[in-house]
């Protein structure tokens, strides 16, 4: 019998049709890949076999876990299942986690409820543990942390220390690994997969990344409009597929390399001299997030910053856009000094990692699209600022229609896809995009990186790309910095970092990248080895 077994699904939300005949099943220590865009389904069979659906959702099929159909059982009876036998890491950890709780607090909770026998000192050291194994040390990350005081990929960590510490049954895991770095990334999929194994657990993965599955998945899943269109086992799956779409998810995932060779501006557009950022820890000691870091950037040119979560990169953008003060050194915008001053914030915008968190949630898109206008001397009219933002959610992938939503009317991917479309409406001469693409499919990745490389050889606008990812912004970016706890550790022309990298770090990040084709031939060989 499986673990889990969703028999023809239909869901739909106040008469909107958004799963048709879902059918999925997981057995227990087998990891299924759920793989489609944003708006595909995914996460809605999720939240259906959480029982966590919107109102106004109705629901028919089967949803059977173990013996028992989850459609049947009452809200007290689902509260006994969520707590006791199917865990849950969701995309956004900031909208998951408690933000005036610590982090230990929280850990502690879901430990000592899947786990009332444990005392006090128990039940922290298992935290501790957890925490651990997810690669939060308790030296750096200490179980007084709050939230805020992590970047989005150790957020995403500890959400997932959370589930683990309930030793589920049942994982789900809807993007677990969206806004972790490279590394990380590769070291909790592998994390997953040994404990699927480890404790004859089904995970149930969610992905919008062929190639993140790729390595670890037993069967994958391609959705598409609510509806499943293809499945199989993943060591036949992508010589058999025969749908135009799942060929389609496939040939965006294996990434082709551009050679740039056009000639940039010599016009300096942003200039970081020598700048140092401290945090203070407890007591007198200092953590120095940013170390006499500098470069340039030109008219009309793309630089990425990559590094691990962690490293400062994050930082280092709150600084460049005077959102934060930092120790010493000099950014000059434009060839004037910038520490945030409103006359020049309209020259540099910014897409951040966290879309939902940087929106207002009261206000619809065409105001939240709209805010960098409050920046321009001349305001635009009511027409003029409803017909630039149409023009820029067009240039995203979205329309009209999308202006009279809110924000929580949209997947993850969408509301990144509205933060792009915000930081372009004036158009800058600068824009920091901090994790612009780690939300999306790799689809609209791959239509976003165009259309942000289309805009800055027409419009002259100069990125500052943020990544974890070396394999993501090397279609767009001029030169790559590396940075790593705090410093840049190498530099240089894209092309030349990616094919003969000269720092071990770099070396490191390079081959965590995800890498369908080299995922796909380590399971054959994988499967050799067993059947040998």
């Amino acid at each position: 019998m499986s673990l889990l077994n969703i028999q023809g699904l239909l869901l739909s939300i106040h008469g909107s049709e958004i799963l048709s005949n879902v059918a999925i099943g997981v057995e227990e220590g087998q990891i299924v890949a759920i793989v489609g865009e944003s708006g595909s389904g995914k996460s809605m069979t999720a939240s259906a076999v959480m029982q966590l659906v919107p109102n106004g959702a109705e629901m028919s099929g089967n949803v059977w876990f173990m013996d028992d159909n989850l459609l049947d059982k009452t809200e007290a009876e689902m509260c006994d299942v969520r707590k006791n036998h199917i865990g849950m890491v969701f995309q956004e950890p900031m909208t998951a986690l408690n933000p005036v709780q610590t982090i230990g607090k929280q850990v502690i909770e879901a430990v000592r409820l899947a786990d009332k026998s444990l005392s006090k000192d128990q039940a922290r050291e298992k935290a501790e543990l957890m925490l651990h194994k997810v690669g939060l040390e308790q030296t750096r990350f200490p179980l007084n942390t709050y939230p805020h005081k992590l970047s989005g990929g150790q957020r995403q960590r500890v959400v997932i220390a959370i589930a683990l510490s309930q030793n589920p049954r049942l994982l789900i895991a809807d993007e677990p690994t969206t806004a972790l770095d490279v590394t990380t990334q590769s070291q909790i999929m592998k994390l997953l997969k040994k404990l699927v194994k480890q404790e004859n657990m089904g995970l149930l993965l969610i992905s919008h990344d062929l190639a993140v599955v790729a390595e670890v998945a037993d069967h994958i899943v391609i959705m598409r409009n609510g509806k499943v269109i293809e499945q199989g086992n993943t060591d036949i799956f992508f010589n058999e597929m025969s749908d135009d779409y799942s060929k389609e998810l496939f040939a965006a995932s294996k990434l082709t390399f551009k050679d740039k060779k056009s000639e940039k501006s010599s016009d300096i557009i942003l200039d970081i001299k020598n700048l140092k950022k401290d945090y203070k820890l407890s007591g007198s000691k200092k953590l120095r997030a940013v170390d006499n870091v500098s470069f340039r950037l030109k008219k009309g040119e793309n630089i990425g910053l990559v590094g691990e979560s962690g490293c400062g990169k994050s930082t280092l953008v709150r600084c460049i856009l005077g959102v934060e003060a930092y120790k010493s050194g000099e950014i000059l915008l434009n060839g004037e000094v910038f520490d945030g001053q409103k006359e020049l914030r309209k020259h540099i915008n910014a897409v951040f990692q966290d879309p939902f968190g940087s929106f207002n949630p009261r206000h619809m898109v065409k105001r939240v699209v709209a805010e960098p206008f409050y920046l321009i001397d001349t305001p635009l009219s009511s027409t003029e600022q409803l017909s630039k933002v149409e023009e820029m959610l067009n240039h995203v992938g979205l329309n009209a229609d999308d202006m009279d939503k809110y924000s929580h009317e949209f997947s993850g991917g969408q509301r990144q896809r509205i933060a792009i479309a915000r930081a372009l409406i004036t158009e800058p001469s600068v824009i920091v995009l901090d994790e612009a693409t780690s939300a999306l499919d790799v689809l609209i990745r791959e239509q976003i990186l165009e259309l942000l490389e289309n805009l800055s050889e027409n419009l002259g606008i100069s990125y500052l790309f943020i990544s974890h990812d070396l394999t993501t912004v090397r279609n767009i970016t001029d030169r790559v910095l590396v940075m790593k706890d705090g410093i840049i550790v190498e530099q240089g022309p894209t092309n030349e970092i990616y094919n003969n990298p000269q720092h071990p770090y770099t070396n490191t990040l390079l081959e965590a990248s995800p890498d369908i084709t080299k995922a796909l031939n380590d399971k054959r060989n994988e499967l050799d080895d067993n059947f040998v």
